[in-house]
């Protein structure tokens, strides 16, 4: 999907197909029915300067001014972790990702976690949901 940006960007995100309440469909994407919205998370590069070795919560400063429609912005919430976790099974959603808020992004060494919803309904049917770690 082509989103228009401000200058060169590298972003890391996901698409992703979301119903009336923001809830993503997975099987909505797979079957390309509606569609999709790129929600990026966070600003790798921006003019050809890395900031990679910025903290979280910086890159997501600077991603946030970048942000329109089509383009979605996924905010950062502190402190409140396992309170959005159970929300987000009570929503049934697959899950949430918690990130160092100080944390550089360094792919070759992963300091976030996906913790995911083990009674996610949509996980029928997809290997992938449950081989990989989880807590």
């Amino acid at each position: 999907m082509a989103v228009a940006v401000p200058g060169t960007a590298v972003l890391d995100g996901e698409i992703a197909c979301l119903d009336d309440d923001g809830k993503p469909q997975f099987y909505e994407l797979m079957r390309r029915e509606k569609a999709p919205a790129f929600c990026a998370f966070d600003l790798l590069w921006l003019n050809r300067r890395n900031l990679r070795s910025l903290p979280l919560l910086e890159r997501k400063r600077l991603l946030r001014k970048l942000t329109r429609s089509p383009l979605l912005y996924v905010d950062h919430i502190a402190h409140r972790g396992a309170d959005l976790f159970k929300a987000a099974c009570a929503k049934d959603l697959e899950g949430i990702v918690a990130k160092l808020a100080s944390g550089r992004y360094e792919p070759e060494k992963t300091t976030w976690e996906k913790i995911k919803n083990r009674a996610y309904s949509r996980a029928v049917g997809r290997a992938e949901f449950f081989d990989s770690p989880s807590r």
